[in-house]
């Protein structure tokens, strides 16, 4: 499995196979789920056909979602990262997302702002992209704020699937962490 970036306290690498079982616990979690159309995962088997597709993701657009990996103990975390998104969004089509996931236990000790700041590091200078845009249910106040925490600008509320969401945008010359 390949390392993609190293921070101070995490490693973000390539999700793999081997990963089904602390996906499946972060996504079969509704609270995880609350504010992502409380759409869990049911099995293992459903598990994998995700992981499945986010490794094509690798290969079709060389990014996708990554695991986050706590340095210490090398717990898995969550996952984080970009995604080449091609259905259209919000009027928009084949754009660059950023997202993050965490386990419960895991919330609220900086993870999440950490490996965001580490994305978006990745995407303006290795990647060399222009933009980076990102979507958040509007009632979900701390993905919110992490997201202006880190330079994202609030650009529009739209509908996703009957519920109110925050388009965000960041630009690289915007960009100053």
């Amino acid at each position: 499995m390949k390392t993609i970036i190293e921070t101070d306290r995490l490693l973000i690498r390539e999700l793999v196979e081997s990963d089904v079982d602390a996906m499946f616990e972060l996504h079969s979690d509704p609270e995880v789920h609350r504010f992502l159309g409380n759409n869990t995962v049911a099995d293992h088997a459903g598990m994998m056909e995700i992981i499945r597709s986010i490794r094509q993701q690798y290969i079709d657009f060389g990014v996708g979602r990554w695991v986050m990996i706590d340095k210490q103990n090398q717990e898995f975390i969550g996952w984080t990262g970009l995604q080449f998104v091609t259905r259209k969004t919000n009027n928009h089509k084949n754009y660059h997302d950023l997202g993050y996931r965490l386990l419960k236990r895991f919330w609220g000790q900086g993870y999440a702002t950490e490996s965001a700041i580490a994305s978006l590091d990745y995407a303006f200078n290795e990647l060399n992209l222009t933009e980076v845009y990102a979507m958040a249910d509007s009632r979900n106040i701390v993905s919110h704020k992490i997201l202006k925490k880190i330079g994202l600008k609030f650009i529009e509320t739209f509908d996703y699937e009957g519920v109110v969401h925050h388009w965000l945008k960041i630009k690289k010359s915007e960009y100053t962490q």
